[in-house]
């Protein structure tokens, strides 16, 4: 079996379960055939787009790795910080993987974690998830004190210049954030 017979994203008992022994994982790794991104998870080399690779490992990981604020804002062109890794959401009852060095992890309640979850296919055989751009701002303004105000009050003005922004569907998906619904409506308030 080649590294092109792999998945882009895979993980150690991926390869295993494709027939390949451990030795032989680590031949391809030698040959740079494949990288290591975290424990147990490795990408082809060339196979992904170097901004979702982190994504791609982390879903390789865990299927439900989604990514999320200044990485997803940056995604939808909504803000021009550039991340210096990549944000991925986890439900909270999940455990984040180890030894991956550009991944800030975070964890979100699971009975709204698939709320705005959208999903991506990179290459075939590869799918990751990104929040919408309404749950990515509703998530900055209900993370507030630790991603800063103004990250989301230049989200909201940048995706209100958008045609086919809508308020109303915004303070919708808004109304499952408690801590991020009062703040977003007065925001709206005052931009609109």
């Amino acid at each position: 079996m080649e590294a092109a017979d792999l998945a882009p994203a895979f993980t150690l008992a991926d390869a295993r379960a494709s027939g390949l022994r451990k030795d032989q994982v680590y031949e391809l790794l030698a040959s740079g055939r494949i990288e290591r991104v975290g424990r147990g998870v490795y990408l082809r080399a060339d196979a992904i787009d170097p901004q979702f690779a982190a994504l791609a490992a982390a879903t390789a990981a865990r299927s439900e790795a989604t990514m999320c604020l200044i990485s997803a804002l940056a995604y939808h062109e909504l803000t021009d910080e550039i991340p210096f890794g990549t944000d991925v959401a986890l439900p909270r009852d999940l455990r984040h993987p180890a030894g991956f060095a550009n991944v800030a992890w975070h964890s979100f309640d699971r009975k709204t974690f698939f709320e705005g979850r959208e999903k991506l296919t990179l290459v075939p055989d590869t799918d990751i998830a990104v929040y919408s751009a309404e749950r990515t701002i509703v998530d900055c303004f209900r993370l507030m004190h630790l991603e800063g105000s103004d990250l989301a009050y230049e989200a909201l003005r940048r995706w209100l210049r958008r045609r086919g922004s809508s308020p109303s569907v915004l303070l919708q998906l808004a109304n499952l954030f408690p801590k991020a619904e009062p703040r977003l409506r007065q925001a709206l308030e005052v931009l609109l």
